[in-house]
């Protein structure tokens, strides 16, 4: 177990919704508008206990002090919010058109960045109350807004990280032989709930099904000498881990050996090119020269990485054509992979974050094949 981290001030708060601001201002924006997911979250604090059809929307403007428009049988859990007081709150009531209390927070003409999880219902009610504004997906206009981590949010990747470790360590003691796949994917929710995790996702993929680099978990049963990757993370205080390790039941053969290990010297390439001022592609293009060098180029994974934060999928992406450059304070996934398809597969991958002298390892555990019964 680990311990629980100090929670985020209404100053974290209060700066992350001012640099938000500044940014879209950058961009030629008016403003920002987020609603329920984890935009809001990361921005002030307020996790509604159910995302619903009533209008719940954060709304950043450069030089205004932060709105929040809430359902009025909502407002009280808004303003327990840890960011509450960063925020000015208003409300709605039952029976009012929530768009119209919106339009006062909004200029008639202007061209707002939404966040990604907005419902259409209400990005479809806000241009009807106000047919000359615009909006574009927060994500294709300030992809990187919430990329570059404080030392606080490290922090937590970490304590994610180390938790997720500790669940590997624990399920190489567990039986692989004549179980099936979501036998021992339980077994790895089971640990990491015991690990703090308030979330978890678990994929266990064996024999033919290591080759599947989108299988799902189901009803196979382990045998003996199959190859089985074992992908898993969730969320513990609010921040994401992610890991992935292939083991074996009992001895594997040379060439998957031979397959492992390089797929292992990728991933360590990969890690290596991670560097203040490097590209995304680059970063990728580090395992993928291994892997091709060595005959698997068309087995390989699509790509090496992906952000991760509070949620554990999103920008930056590490892969061929994306030019994003590298800054300290950013987390991803570097992970390579081969998929022999209809034989076996492996995968290998860390969470990693860039610092100003290179790469840092948040997983610690060993990346060799484990030998399992």
């Amino acid at each position: 177990m680990h311990d629980t981290p100090a929670p985020f001030t209404e100053e974290d708060y209060a700066a992350r919704m001012s640099r938000a601001a500044r940014d879209a201002a950058e961009t030629g924006l008016a403003g920002l508008l987020i609603t329920p997911g984890p935009d809001l979250t990361w921005l002030c604090g307020h996790r509604p206990a159910a995302t619903t059809e009533r209008l719940t929307l954060l709304v950043l403007t450069p030089g205004s002090e932060p709105r929040l428009l809430v359902p009025s049988l909502e407002r009280p859990d808004a303003e327990s919010a840890p960011g509450a007081d960063a925020v000015r709150i208003s409300d709605w009531r039952d029976g009012q058109d929530p768009y119209a209390a919106a339009t006062g927070l909004l200029l008639p003409n202007g061209r707002y960045a939404v966040s990604d999880t907005t419902w259409a219902l209400h990005l479809l009610g806000l241009q009807e109350a106000l047919p000359l504004t615009t909006y574009r997906p927060l994500t294709v206009v300030l992809p990187l807004l919430r990329a570059m981590k404080d030392d606080h949010e490290v922090a937590r990747l970490a304590s994610a990280a180390a938790a997720a470790d500790a669940v590997y360590e624990e399920i190489l003691a567990v039986r692989f032989t004549g179980r099936r796949e979501s036998e021992v994917a339980a077994d790895l929710a089971r640990l990491l709930r015991e690990q703090s995790h308030s979330q978890v996702v678990t994929v266990v993929s064996s024999g033919r099904n290591s080759a599947n680099p989108h299988h799902r978990t189901g009803e196979r049963t382990l045998k003996k000498g199959d190859m089985v990757i074992l992908d898993f993370g969730g969320l513990k205080d609010g921040y994401a881990s992610h890991l992935t390790r292939t083991v074996h039941v009992g001895e594997p053969t040379e060439e998957e050996r031979t397959v492992h290990d390089l797929v292992r010297t990728a991933q360590q390439a990969a890690f290596e090119a991670v560097a203040p001022g490097a590209t995304c592609q680059e970063v990728d293009r580090g395992a993928r020269r291994w892997i091709e060098d060595a005959g698997y180029g068309e087995y390989a994974a699509e790509r090496t990485g992906h952000g991760i934060g509070v949620t554990a999928h999103e920008p930056p992406h590490l892969t061929g054509g994306e030019e994003t450059f590298l800054a300290p304070g950013m987390c991803f996934s570097i992970g390579s992979g081969v998929y022999l398809p209809g034989r076996f597969g492996v995968r290998v991958e860390d969470v990693v974050t860039c610092t100003a002298d290179g790469g840092r390892r948040l997983n610690a555990t060993d990346r060799g094949m484990a030998i399992v019964a």
